[in-house]
C-alpha cells in the first residue's frame, strides 16, 4: 500500500506550478478526459465541463461533455438482484443538460480541427484567481491558412443563471470568408449511470427576437429546465455580416458570414442564460431566461460579466486565501482546490455539494456527510454565510429525513445517506443506511457554526429542531445493554470506515452519538431559559416531552465508548482488533483498491480499512 501510493506521488506533474492558474501547454488526447474535468467552470448552480467549444467526432470515447444545474436530477426505479423490505425503490441522478458553448470556426469551407493542420502555438489556462478559461492558439490549416484564436469563457458567480464566450479570430496570413456557427442542442445524454440515457424532451425550441431558445423536461422527474442564448458580433456593421437561422429537430444554429481581412480581429460574444421549474414557475422559464440577458446586454456584455468576476472573487480570496511559503505545489493545490469547492457550492438554501461538484456524472450529483465534516468547516471561518445556507438544506429535507426513519422503524429524522432531492437514492444499504453517523455529523456541523458565529437565530429557528429528531433516532436506534454495565450500545452501524459496515459499537459513531444527545439536551435547556415560546412551539410541531429529553440526557452520560485496557487504545469497534491482521505491503498493486478487485467477505475479515475512522474521531474529539 505504501508502495502504491508512493508510485503514485512520484509521477510528474501534469502543470506547472504556477500559484493562481493551472496551464495546460500542449493539446493532447491522452489526457483530454482528466482536462476536461479539471478545466470545468460552476458557479455552485451550474457547472460545464471543460470540452472545447468546436465539437470532435474524432474524440468519441476520450470525452463526455456535460453541463449540469445543481439539484436537477431525473428518477430511475432500482433493480435489485433480491428485494429486501423497505429498501429504497427510486434513486436521482444528476442530469446532463443541453450544449450550449458549441461555436464551430470555418476558414473557407474548413473547419477549425486541432486534430487536422498544425498547432503552431497553444495554451489554456484557468484563472484561479479571476474565475475565468482562457485558451489561445494559432493554428495553420491543411490549406496553409493561418489563424489566431483568443477564446474566454466564464459561469458568473454573481449572475449565477449566466454562462458566456467570447471568442476571438484574427487571420494572420489571408484574408476571405469566415463563418461562425454557434449552436443550442437539445440532442444530449447522459454518460452513465441511467439506463435510458436520454433523459430530456425537448417541449419548445426556436428563435425568437434574435436569440435562440430551448425548452426541456426530465421525463420522470418533471422537472423543467430553459435556456435563451444571445450571439453578438463586435464591432461590425450588420453590412458587413450575413446571418442564417437554421432550426433542426434537436438544435437550433445561428450561421455568421463574414468577409474578413488579414490582420483584423473579429469576436462572436455567447450569452446563455437558464432557469428550471425549481427556480420559477415553469411558465416564466423563457422570459426570465430573456431578461437576464437582456440586462447583461445593456451592461456590456461579455466584459461586464468578466469585471463582475473578479469582484466577486476578490472579496472570496480576501477571507478565504492562505499563503503558503516553501511548497509551490502545495499553494497551487489549495487555491485550485478553495476554487473548486466555490464552484461546486449550491449556495441558495435549496442544494448542496455534490461529491464531484458539477464537474461531472460520478457519483451521481448526490450530497453526502462530506458536505458537514469536511466544507462546512472551511466556510465557518471564511464565509459563514455559505455555512448556514448549506446547514438550512439540511432543514429543509428534515421531513424527508423523519420518513426516512420510519422506513427504518426508528424515532425522529434519519438523514439519508446520497440524495439529491432529500429521498435516499442508494439501493446498498450496506454502504448508505448503516452509516447512522451522518445524523451526528450534522449535528456536529451545527455545533460548530453556532460556537464560531453565535447565530443563536438559526439554532432556535432551525438548528434545534434538527438536533432533537436526531437525537431522537439515536435512542431508539441503540439499547441499554445488561452485559455491558447497562451502557447504551449502538449495533449494526458503520462509522466512515466502509469496510467494516455493521458492527457493534463503532467508536466514532458511539461518540459522535454521544456528542449529538448531549447537544440537542444543551439547545432544549438553553431554549427553556431563553426562548420559552420558540419551544413551545417547537415541542407542539414534533410532540415532544420533557421526559423524552431525559431520556437523551441518560443515553448520552451512559453511552459505551470503546476502549481496550490490554492495548490502551479505543478500538474501532467491537471486533476489529479480534480479526485477521494483514501485511498491507504484499498486496499486489493491480489489486488495489480493495474495493474493485475483492469479494466484500474477503476484506471484511481483515485489520484493513477504507476510510480513517478512528483517526477522524481523533481529529474532531482528541480532547475526550
Amino acid at each position: 500500500m505504501l508502495t502504491y501510493h508512493r508510485l503514485k506521488s512520484e509521477k510528474l506533474p501534469l502543470y506547472d506550478y504556477e500559484p493562481w492558474q493551472i496551464r495546460e501547454k500542449t493539446f493532447t488526447i491522452r489526457n483530454n478526459h482528466h482536462n476536461e474535468t479539471i478545466f470545468s467552470l460552476g458557479n455552485g448552480y451550474m457547472g460545464l465541463r471543460g470540452t472545447f467549444e468546436e465539437d470532435y467526432q474524432e474524440l468519441t470515447g476520450q470525452s463526455t461533455p456535460g453541463f449540469y444545474i445543481n439539484g436537477i436530477y431525473e428518477n430511475e426505479e432500482i433493480i435489485y438482484g433480491e428485494f429486501a423490505p423497505k429498501q429504497p425503490k427510486y434513486y436521482q441522478t444528476m442530469v446532463n443538460l443541453m450544449d450550449w458553448e458549441k461555436i464551430n470556426l470555418y476558414i473557407e469551407d474548413e473547419k477549425f480541427n486541432m486534430l487536422k493542420g498544425e498547432i503552431i502555438d497553444y495554451e489554456r489556462v484557468l484563472n484561479i484567481k479571476k474565475g475565468y478559461l482562457k485558451r489561445t492558439l494559432v493554428w495553420e490549416s491543411p490549406q496553409g491558412k493561418k489563424v489566431n484564436l483568443d477564446i474566454e469563457r466564464i459561469i458568473s458567480f454573481k449572475h449565477i443563471h449566466l454562462g458566456a464566450i467570447r471568442y476571438e479570430v484574427t487571420p494572420l496570413n489571408f484574408s476571405g470568408m469566415i463563418r461562425f456557427f454557434s449552436e443550442l442542442s437539445g440532442d444530449v445524454k447522459n454518460h452513465h449511470h441511467l439506463r435510458n440515457k436520454r433523459a430530456l424532451s425537448i417541449i419548445d425550441k426556436g428563435i425568437k427576437d434574435g436569440k435562440l431558445f430551448l425548452l426541456m423536461k426530465t421525463n420522470n422527474s418533471e422537472i423543467s429546465i430553459g435556456c435563451n442564448i444571445e450571439n453578438t458580433l463586435i464591432n461590425l456593421n450588420d453590412n458587413s455580416i450575413t446571418k442564417t437561422d437554421i432550426v433542426n429537430k434537436k438544435e437550433i444554429k445561428e450561421v455568421f458570414e463574414i468577409d474578413c481581412k488579414k490582420g483584423r480581429s473579429y469576436q462572436l460574444e455567447k450569452l446563455a442564460s437558464f432557469y428550471s421549474s425549481k427556480d420559477i414557475p415553469k411558465e416564466d422559464i423563457l422570459y426570465q431566461c430573456e431578461q437576464d440577458i437582456n440586462l447583461i446586454l445593456k451592461n456590456n456584455g461579455f466584459s461586464y460579466l468578466k469585471k463582475e468576476q473578479v469582484n466577486y472573487l476578490n472579496n472570496y480570496w480576501k477571507y478565504s486565501d492562505v499563503q503558503i511559503e516553501g511548497d509551490k505545489s502545495l499553494q497551487q493545490a489549495f487555491r485550485y482546490n478553495a476554487f473548486q469547492i466555490l464552484q461546486s457550492t449550491g449556495r441558495n438554501g435549496e442544494t448542496n455539494i455534490a461529491a464531484k461538484g458539477l464537474s461531472g456524472e460520478y457519483y451521481e450529483g448526490h450530497y453526502f456527510w462530506d458536505t458537514e465534516t469536511y466544507i462546512i468547516p472551511y466556510y465557518i471561518y471564511s464565509h459563514p454565510e455559505i455555512a448556514k445556507k448549506l446547514l438550512s438544506y439540511r432543514y429543509k429535507i428534515l421531513d424527508k429525513a423523519r420518513d426516512n426513519a420510519q422506513r427504518m422503524k426508528l424515532k425522529g429524522a434519519l438523514f439519508p445517506w446520497r440524495t439529491i432531492n432529500g429521498k435516499e437514492a442508494s439501493g446498498n444499504f450496506l454502504g448508505s443506511t448503516v452509516q447512522y453517523h451522518i445524523n451526528a455529523d450534522i449535528a456536529f456541523a451545527i455545533y460548530k457554526y453556532v460556537k464560531a458565529t453565535d447565530d443563536k437565530e438559526f439554532l432556535y429557528n432551525k438548528g434545534a429542531e434538527i438536533l432533537f429528531e436526531t437525537a431522537r433516532m439515536w435512542l431508539s436506534l441503540g439499547h441499554f445493554e445488561k452485559l455491558k454495565d447497562n451502557k447504551f450500545c449502538i449495533n449494526e452501524a458503520c462509522g466512515p470506515d466502509e469496510y467494516k459496515p455493521a458492527a457493534n459499537n463503532n467508536c466514532y459513531t458511539n461518540y459522535m452519538a454521544k456528542f449529538n444527545l448531549q447537544f440537542a439536551v444543551e439547545a432544549y435547556k438553553e431554549l427553556k431559559a431563553k426562548k420559552r415560546d420558540k419551544l413551545k412551539e417547537i415541542k407542539y410541531i414534533i410532540n415532544l416531552f420533557d421526559r423524552e429529553v431525559s431520556k437523551w440526557e441518560k443515553a448520552s452520560n451512559n453511552m459505551y465508548l470503546p476502549y481496550n485496557e490490554k492495548l490502551k487504545i479505543n478500538p474501532q469497534d467491537d471486533s476489529f482488533i479480534y480479526k485477521e491482521d494483514i501485511d498491507i505491503e504484499n498486496i499486489p498493486i493491480d489489486q488495489l483498491p480493495l474495493v474493485n478487485n475483492w469479494h466484500p467477505l474477503t476484506i471484511w475479515k481483515y485489520q484493513v480499512i477504507k476510510q480513517a475512522d478512528v483517526i477522524l474521531l481523533m481529529l474532531f474529539m482528541g480532547d475526550k
